[in-house]
């Protein structure tokens, strides 16, 4: 029998067999590969209405379409929608006085850590998103540079104490220090550790001496019997009687070798006016009678002034400035008929103000 006689058999006997028979026949093939999976039953043929599911590769989650498909009567699988894309990690941080480097979370992608300026990375400086979601290495930590103590000179005296508790100083941590007197201290009185480890500068303690107290005008120094003065001694300061003191008591050895400010005494002033009535700590008192004297630096008097269009009279004051007092312009000096003869203008009615 030849192969045409064969294929004309086949057909025929295809023609003539029952719906059931053809069903049995037809079978899907192998269905078709999709990127990023694969199919629970791996076969050749799969029978009518066997149902597989396609499941995404380790790291991989389905996004888009249906993973389940039911061989037809037809015997060819449906368009196959599924897409599996890559499974994302969490994000790792944040990373305390660090930072993260890597935009991408997805599987098999890798971030990498580092620390800011003055701190050191304690752990892995990188991590792989795995396929379970989960970063391969745990977060680092960033922890602070550590500062050794500070050098300090010989025989003690220079000192420092810190401004946080225990015996460890680290990046940005402050320590302040001292000098044993009558040593002084010279330069910054305050290190700060640094980014790289070390401490900012660090102050030495010298000798300082001071000359000998300058006198002040009008004033005195009182008991200055020392022949050396060095850092931190002081020297006080008086005024002669009738002076006033402005400015410090006391004067004190710097670390520069000089004095601070030295006080000065101030002259009194003189009432420029023979006879009248002036207003003095807030009472009427007569310049012939109480104000011989005058008055002390810094005080301050009231001058009675006449307004004559209103017939009353009003005060203009007048202060010591180091023994210069000034009567104001309204004031007019009463001579002896208007001192016998007219009402005083400390006397008139006050003006309303």
């Amino acid at each position: 029998m030849t192969n045409l006689d064969s294929s004309y058999l086949h057909s025929s006997l295809l023609i003539h067999a029952s719906p059931v028979k053809i069903l049995c026949l037809l079978v899907c093939p192998r269905p078709p590969a999709i990127p990023l999976a694969t199919v629970d039953k791996n076969k050749e043929e799969y029978e009518l209405g066997e149902v597989i599911t396609y499941i995404c590769n380790p790291g991989y989650v389905p996004h888009t379409g249906s993973r389940r498909y039911t061989c037809p009567l037809t015997g060819k699988w449906p368009i196959i929608t599924l897409r599996c894309i890559p499974r994302k990690c969490f994000y790792p941080g944040p990373l305390k006085n660090g930072n993260i480097l890597g935009a991408d979370l997805d599987y098999q992608s890798t971030v990498i850590f580092s620390c800011e300026p003055g701190y050191i990375l304690n752990g892995t400086n990188t991590s792989q998103c795995l396929a379970d979601g989960q970063w391969s290495r745990q977060l680092p930590e960033c922890q602070p540079v550590i500062c050794p103590p500070p050098p300090i000179s010989e025989f003690g005296a220079l000192s420092y104490h810190r401004f946080k508790p225990g015996n460890m100083s680290v990046f940005q941590d402050m320590i302040k220090f001292e000098c044993q007197l009558p040593l002084a201290l010279i330069g910054n009185e305050m290190a700060t550790c640094l980014a790289t480890g070390n401490w900012s500068e660090i102050p030495e303690c010298r000798k300082v001496i001071c000359p000998y107290p300058e006198e002040i005008q009008n004033g005195f120094i009182n008991f200055a019997v020392r022949r050396t003065y060095q850092y931190k001694d002081r020297v006080s300061y008086g005024c002669n009687p009738t002076y006033v003191m402005n400015g410090p008591v006391e004067s004190t050895c710097e670390k520069t070798g000089n004095w601070s400010i030295k006080p000065t005494c101030k002259e009194p002033c003189k009432i420029p006016v023979k006879k009248a009535t002036v207003l003095y700590n807030q009472q009427k008192v007569k310049v012939q009678d109480h104000l011989q004297e005058g008055i002390q630096h810094a005080e301050t008097i009231w001058f009675f002034c006449q307004n004559k269009d209103l017939h009353c009279s009003y005060t203009e004051s007048a202060q010591c400035i180091n023994g210069n007092l000034t009567v104001p312009a309204c004031f007019k000096e009463r001579g002896w008929f208007a001192r016998t003869f007219k009402t005083d203008v400390a006397d008139m009615t006050p003006c309303e103000n």
